[in-house]
């Protein structure tokens, strides 16, 4: 359900933006999602429609791109992709393990007439 609180803060931001550009119509807006963010593309896009109607985002393609995760070893500095949840180090298997990508999410650029 956060998806919700999610994509009303997408169309705010996109809106806002939209307005200081002096758009009439938001056609596009790009979305960079990490690996871990817990963000469900297909729910996104489901409430996008219902909250964007009205708005000058009516209509508007949200495109989606995935960051893949990464995380460093706090003991061997070991940099990898995990493969599975336990997060653990593929090394020296040390579950001190730090995130250094795919936690992002943001709106990369928004597109507009």
């Amino acid at each position: 359900m956060h998806e919700l609180a999610v994509t009303q803060s997408i169309l705010d931001i996109s809106l806002r933006h939209a307005k200081d550009a002096g758009a009439k119509q938001i056609t596009g807006i790009s979305l960079v999602i990490g690996e871990f963010a817990s963000i469900v593309d297909d729910s996104v896009q489901f409430y996008w429609e219902m909250i964007a109607d009205g708005t000058i985002a009516q209509g508007a393609q949200l495109h989606f791109e995935r960051i893949r995760g990464e995380m460093i070893c706090a003991n061997c500095k070991h940099s990898f992709h995990p493969d599975d949840i336990d997060f653990v180090c593929p090394n020296c298997e040390s579950p001190f393990v730090q995130i250094t990508k795919g936690d992002e999410f943001r709106v990369d650029s928004i597109d507009v007439e």
